[in-house]
């Protein structure tokens, strides 16, 4: 077992946000009564239901809506057999593989139309802890719009990954922050807490990735539109069953993303992704 834990001046948490957030958008400390975790599938058969079991349990009453994209594995099949399938537990099943990036959104549609107030973004394969979902929900609870689970801030905290991985990941979040000027120390981390009105006010149009380059957009417009992020540190286990979903081809347009994010911070005024925040069902 490789566990990189180390300190690093570098990397700072800040949570000043640029100019003044949106209307409705002022700090309000209120607790989250309907509360969402999506999580987004292929192949997950062997870790899904482990996940489902540990969220159904947590101190926190969650709700889990899993987005499958047609695994051949019968991840699908295996929530259908859940005993809280239908009570708490959800699914959308694709009949097609649609990318990380549409289930994501789907999962943040079917959110708001069940009138959630807030939504968990996390991987299904374990590498996000569901133990560290609450303290996510108390962020959003203390005034965050968007808590953000984040791999780097105070150190590295990461298990089991090569020293490769390592630095092309850390090499990625420096890339984004000198390009699009985020002031996160993990832009790149697929583990959030999500307001309802941070999902209704977004512009999903924008949206131009189709794998991870969406977690990248998704923090960047959220920022742009005056939304608090904020960071919690966080242990981040690399999968111990099943293949990852990474590859060259998603690298490079995450990459080509941030690019084209670098183009909107010039030529797009701030707020310009905004939609006007629906009255009901919103936080």
């Amino acid at each position: 077992m490789t566990t990189w834990k180390l300190e690093c001046d570098v990397l700072l948490a800040i949570e000043t946000m640029p100019s003044s957030p949106p209307t409705d958008s002022a700090f309000v400390v209120s607790r989250m009564e309907k509360i969402l975790v999506v999580a987004p599938t292929y192949n997950e058969a062997t870790n899904a239901p482990l996940l489902i079991e540990q969220l159904l349990n947590l101190p926190r009453k969650v709700d889990v809506v899993i987005v499958d994209d047609n695994s051949p594995d019968g991840t699908a099949d295996l929530i259908r057999k859940h005993s809280q399938f239908g009570r708490r537990l959800f699914l959308l099943e694709n009949e097609t593989r649609r990318g990380f990036a549409q289930a994501c959104k789907d999962g943040f549609c079917w959110a708001m139309e069940n009138g959630y107030d807030l939504c968990i973004e996390m991987d299904a394969d374990l590498s996000h802890d569901p133990a560290d979902v609450p303290r996510l929900i108390a962020m959003i609870e203390e005034g965050a719009d968007i808590a953000v689970g984040s791999r780097y801030l105070n150190g590295v905290r990461i298990i089991n990954w090569p020293a490769r991985r390592l630095l092309l990941s850390l090499f990625a979040g420096s890339y984004t922050r000198f390009w699009t000027g985020l002031p996160m120390t993990d832009p790149t981390s697929g583990f959030k807490a999500i307001r309802n009105k941070v999902l209704r006010s977004t512009d999903w149009s924008r949206f131009a990735a189709d794998g991870y380059g969406f977690i990248i957009e998704l923090h960047f417009l959220a920022w742009r539109n005056g939304f608090r992020i904020r960071e919690c540190p966080i242990v981040f286990t690399e999968r111990r069953r099943g293949a990852s979903k990474m590859s060259k081809r998603i690298a490079l347009e995450s990459a080509l993303s941030v690019l084209k994010l670098a183009c909107q911070r010039t030529s797009t005024p701030a707020h310009a992704g905004l939609q006007p925040v629906a009255t009901s069902g919103t936080v």
